[in-house]
């Protein structure tokens, strides 16, 4: 709680020095003194996946009409709570200093305001009018897959794009709309930090349309997509390659304008002009130079995990799925265009959420950078990877010992 106040006061003193007059370094700017590489593909997916709303203003500000909610409810206490991250980058070095001096003006939304008018929210867009009203408001691919180093205060710092946003309470923010029922609200409000049910609605351009069997709400975790170069497929149920994944959400759960088809979930949305397929190489060639970060120096034993690597290749049998640099087993299908996938009984994992999914399988999740994104399995059901280790050996009945437990977790650690 001592750091929700903390940084509380620091997003006040953020909007005190900003509404006395200093300008905020334009879009453009903080895209091109972020990017560190040349390739203007990756340029263009960048600002893409952190800036385009795709027009999913007609969502978030039309139907939902989510900005005449934040100026009244949502003050920086609130804002952190849900997990909404600020990029330091964004901000005016008058505004920094004023941040590390700590002037205090406590549960004032109007600093939430100022925020999104320097474009500072990870995630979210936001139109303020020259006399501070907020005029509209979207979403970003970084809400839910950006988070920030912390490097400045809890929940304020440089943007690490990719990373699945754990502390994000999807859920929480969507239940703030006055147009929604208060049943759908409380089902919304179960989801929780770090997770998001996409198989529960979608939206056509003018309502949101329940999807078959969306009772009760299974969300699942908000994953990472860092380290996805040469997996193919970005979801837990393998439904499609990453961008059918980019599409479906980009339009049917950003509610961006474009275009999704898709017989095998019944969703068929037209919406001229088509504001996402275009985006979609851009988005995707910038996804793919995402690496998975590095553990933390010292995170893990290397002398447990080198012992834990043979189990995981040997003994624990885990590489018959886990396989090669990837980690996983999803691009064994006969094709390029079919995963190879798990029945749910084959891995122990509960079938519910499957059989609302396109394939009613379970991907083989990459491993990659798991230290950072806890907790695991497609609906976070293991805590830590201890919790994870333990499923498997009771379900494959590999009666490993506790030594050997603590092995594989160090081994895991250092992926």
């Amino acid at each position: 709680m001592r750091s929700v106040v903390a940084a509380s006061t620091l997003f006040l003193a953020a909007m005190a020095l900003a509404l006395s007059g200093f300008a905020p370094a334009t879009q453009a700017e903080q895209q091109v003194s972020t990017l560190g590489f040349g390739d203007p593909k990756h340029r263009d997916g960048q600002a893409i996946f952190r800036f385009d709303t795709f027009g999913d203003e007609q969502l978030w500000t039309d139907t939902l009409r989510m900005h005449e909610v934040i100026p009244k409810v949502v003050d920086p206490a609130t804002a952190l709570a849900v997990g909404l991250k600020v990029d330091v980058d964004a901000l005016p070095q008058a505004v920094v200093t004023a941040l590390q001096n700590g002037q205090v003006d406590l549960k004032n939304p109007a600093v939430t305001i100022e925020l999104l008018r320097l474009n500072a929210v990870v995630g979210v867009t936001g139109t303020v009018s020259e006399t501070g009203q907020l005029t509209s408001v979207g979403i970003t691919c970084a809400l839910c897959h950006s988070s920030v180093d912390d490097s400045f205060a809890p929940g304020i710092g440089r943007r690490l794009d990719g990373w699945g946003n754990i502390d994000l309470n999807v859920g929480a923010i969507v239940a703030l709309s006055p147009v929604l029922d208060e049943a759908t609200k409380a089902e919304f409000r179960t989801w929780g930090a770090g997770k998001y049910d996409p198989r529960h609605h979608y939206f056509n351009g003018t309502n949101i349309i329940p999807l078959p069997a969306n009772t009760p709400s299974l969300p699942v975790v908000i994953p990472p997509v860092y380290g996805l170069k040469g997996v193919g497929f970005e979801t837990f149920t393998g439904d499609g390659p990453i961008s059918y994944w980019n599409s479906y959400v980009g339009v049917g759960q950003m509610g961006g304008h474009g275009n999704f088809t898709d017989p095998r979930v019944g969703i068929f949305i037209s919406q001229s002009p088509d504001l996402v397929t275009p985006k979609l190489p851009a988005l995707l060639a910038y996804q793919l130079s995402l690496r998975a970060p590095a553990p933390p120096t010292g995170s893990f034993d290397r002398v447990a995990a080198a012992r834990g690597r043979n189990l995981f290749r040997n003994e624990a049998g885990c590489a018959s799925c886990h396989q090669g640099p990837t980690f996983t087993d999803v691009s064994n299908g006969p094709d390029r265009k079919t995963p190879f996938l798990h029945h749910p009984s084959e891995v122990g994992m509960n079938p519910t959420y499957a059989a609302k999914s396109a394939t009613g399988l379970y991907r083989t999740t990459p491993l990659r950078g798991l230290v950072y994104h806890p907790p695991y399995f497609h609906d976070g059901s293991a805590s830590d990877l201890l919790a994870v280790v333990n499923h498997y050996d009771r379900h494959f009945g590999l009666n490993l010992t506790e030594a050997q437990k603590v092995d594989l977790v160090e081994y895991l650690k250092s992926l």
